[in-house]
């Protein structure tokens, strides 16, 4: 009987330690992922750096774009009008010719002895001619005779006249001077009329021909500058101005076509090419521009973030007692008939007790980066969202209408990852609105 007691006894504690250690183990664990959520959730993140601008306002000068299409003033293809074949190519490729320059000879042999042979004739029926009008002087010559003399002469120059023009057709002769093209031609080759033998281009000033809507059109005007831009870059180091509007609308397209006139010395523009084009409006004044960096474009709408300084806190709390000096506190309230204590044990138990925490405060402050000391000057900045209406755009500077007030401190640059209320440093080292090269150079 005693034996089985002492086995029931035995279980029975075998059980209760059981109990006390998995209950031990779901409590620590349980207070563990617990204490984990707890410093997540109140962990503050680090202030970000970012770039900023503040927004005033500027003259800006506003411009109705468009894509064009360059052209040559001068252009053309340059083709026969005669049969024949090539004897002679008078150009090589890229080759600035002169006005009249002689660029293609076509085999005119026949050509030459028909007209040298008409020449002899119209020698012979002016010399027949002369004659008629000596005999009409002396009276031995009769009118007829004179006339039909005359006539002779008169269709020996013009069948002379002919024959020169035919030659003259056998050369390709350039109607003004520009740069020729690839020949597309070869010598032996028979041509017939219309051959197209090379393009003829006057490089020195170009045309640009465009199209906006007809909303824009009240804009435009004869003589307003006009800047061209290559490829998709933001400079436009071409200016020219319009010498051309179309004064129909093409009702499919709603279109206007517009004709601009651009100076190029140094031959960066090419007939076909593609071009941005700006008409340049009259200035404006005390508009507030942003550079496009600073605008964010989402689902719910354009927005910037606005650096404000931080709000100060409210009034903490009255702290309570630390635990340090809850037994100086309790031992103020004990009633006088408490024993007396003895004052070196009590000077030296705390002094004891605080070296360990002093030592290991120690430690942790040596094992710590040393930080920069807080400027108090300078107060915490935080971001603020702030919706707002963009304008137009130009060179990289956006016009904002609604949302911005002047004087407002914009983030530029570094707002991947901001935050309505998230803190941050300013770091103006670094313009997004220059490129890197121009400012490594700069630096």
């Amino acid at each position: 009987m005693f034996k089985r007691i002492l086995r029931i006894v035995i279980v029975f504690l075998v059980l209760l330690v059981l109990v006390v250690v998995v209950g031990g183990i779901v409590g620590f664990n349980f207070l563990r992922d617990n204490g984990i959520k707890q410093y997540f959730a109140t962990m503050k993140p680090p202030a970000a750096t970012v770039s900023t601008t503040i927004a005033k306002p500027s003259s800006w000068t506003p411009g109705v774009e468009a894509i064009g299409t360059v052209r040559a003033v001068r252009g053309v293809d340059l083709t026969v009008e005669t049969t024949g074949i090539v004897k002679e190519i008078l150009f090589h490729a890229n080759q600035k010719v002169e006005d009249n320059a002689v660029l293609l000879q076509l085999d005119d042999a026949v050509e030459r002895a028909d007209l040298e042979a008409q020449k002899a004739q119209a020698v012979s029926d002016q010399a027949a001619f002369t004659r008629a009008i000596e005999l009409q002087r002396r009276g031995v010559g009769t009118d007829a005779t004179l006339d039909a003399a005359r006539a002779a002469a008169s269709a020996s120059a013009s069948q002379v006249t002919r024959l020169q023009a035919v030659l003259d057709q056998k050369q390709l002769t350039a109607p003004f001077a520009g740069t020729a093209g690839i020949p597309k031609i070869d010598i032996g080759q028979y041509l017939a009329p219309g051959t197209a033998v090379v393009t003829l281009q006057d490089l020195d000033t170009m045309r640009v021909d465009f199209s906006v809507p007809e909303q824009q059109l009240p804009l435009l005007k004869i003589g307003q500058t006009v800047r061209l831009g290559l490829g998709g870059g933001g400079d436009m180091p071409f200016a020219g101005a319009i010498r051309g509007i179309d004064p129909k609308i093409d009702p499919s397209s709603r279109l206007v076509n517009i004709r601009a006139e651009v100076a190029n010395p140094d031959g960066k523009l090419t007939p076909g090419q593609f071009v941005r084009v700006r008409v340049e409006l009259p200035e404006e004044q005390n508009v507030l521009v942003l550079p496009q960096t600073a605008l964010t474009t989402s689902l719910y709408g354009d927005y910037i973030f606005v650096v404000q300084p931080a709000k100060p806190a409210a009034a903490a709390p009255t702290q309570p007692a630390k635990p340090e000096q809850k037994p100086a506190a309790a031992a103020t309230d004990k009633p006088a008939d408490s024993k007396p204590v003895d004052s070196k044990a009590a000077d030296a138990k705390p002094a004891d007790a605080m070296k360990p925490a002093a030592d290991a405060s120690k430690a942790a402050d040596a094992a710590k980066p040393e930080k920069p000391a807080a400027d108090p000057a300078k107060p915490a900045l935080v971001l603020s969202q702030v919706f707002v209406k963009p304008g137009r755009r130009n060179q990289g500077m956006v016009e904002i209408v609604e949302g911005l007030k002047a004087g407002d401190e914009v983030v530029t640059a570094g707002q991947n990852r901001l935050f309505n209320g998230m803190s941050v440093n300013v770091d103006n080292t670094v313009d997004p609105t220059k490129s890197a090269n121009k400012q490594a150079d700069q630096q």
